[in-house]
């Protein structure tokens, strides 16, 4: 692997501002809202029945903030979830924020959700390994450490061969944990330094997601910065990729 600077993803402790703000996630099957003011949680909701996000996006941040008392004009924040993850899903997530951050006249900031998904297990001495489905045998591989209370990137999201990926974690320098979509990794099993993530703590949270946006808010920039703002999706979507085989002019 590349050596690659830690990158810090959340200050120290005592350094996010009370924010209130409302997170979302649509990146995998899981749609996750949460309001958090700071780093406490107000209320969370996650729902993973079939629903698409279209579907479900909407009505989940109504029920969202009745049942926290939270009034959409009472937000400071909103932070949505970049990806990687679902082409379809990601474009919702970041549509209906941009829609509610433009209504309400608040700021969005955008989340790695990779990311979201390691600052869900804050635990030390491990290398924290979220994976993703990034079609054809591929995953989407990212790769964080938290020191005390600091989550730091060891290197930027990659996408790599499933069958491959157990066979490198059990190569590497510390103890891996597989987080997100851990059953699409095989060969586990036999190997003794990577073990998955407990099921609760596997997928995005919106509340992650809440979180690391208030710690990334910069006040004093312009808010309606996240116009035209882009997914994070590494590779092209296969509907992409067909269109230019069926179009080579068009290159």
């Amino acid at each position: 692997m590349r050596n690659w600077p830690g990158r810090s993803l959340l200050p120290r402790a005592g350094k996010v501002e009370i924010v209130l703000t409302l997170g979302i996630d649509t990146a995998t099957r899981v749609c996750s809202v949460a309001v958090c003011d700071g780093k406490k949680i107000l209320g969370s909701l996650d729902v993973n029945v079939g629903l698409t996000h279209s579907e479900g996006l909407v009505p989940q941040l109504e029920t969202l903030l009745a049942m926290a008392r939270v009034k959409k004009e009472d937000l400071d924040l909103l932070a949505v979830s970049r990806g990687p993850g679902s082409f379809t899903g990601l474009r919702i997530g970041m549509a209906t924020a941009e829609a509610m951050a433009y209504a309400l006249e608040r700021p969005l900031v955008a989340v790695d959700t990779l990311a979201a998904i390691a600052y869900n297990l804050p635990v030390a001495g491990v290398r924290l390994t979220p994976v993703l489905d990034a079609q054809k045998g591929n995953l989407y591989v990212g790769s964080y450490r938290w020191t005390g209370d600091h989550l730091e990137e060891m290197e930027p999201v990659r996408i790599a061969p499933a069958k491959e990926l157990a066979a490198q974690l059990q190569e590497g320098s510390e103890p891996a944990i597989l987080m997100g979509e851990c059953h699409r990794v095989p060969g586990t099993e036999a190997c003794d330094r990577v073990t998955q993530a407990p099921e609760s703590a596997r997928l995005p949270r919106g509340s992650s997601v809440a979180i690391l946006g208030a710690a990334q808010y910069v006040p004093e920039g312009d808010i309606h910065s996240y116009f035209g703002m882009d997914p994070f999706y590494i590779r092209r979507s296969e509907a992409e990729e067909l269109w230019e085989k069926r179009h080579p002019e068009g290159r």
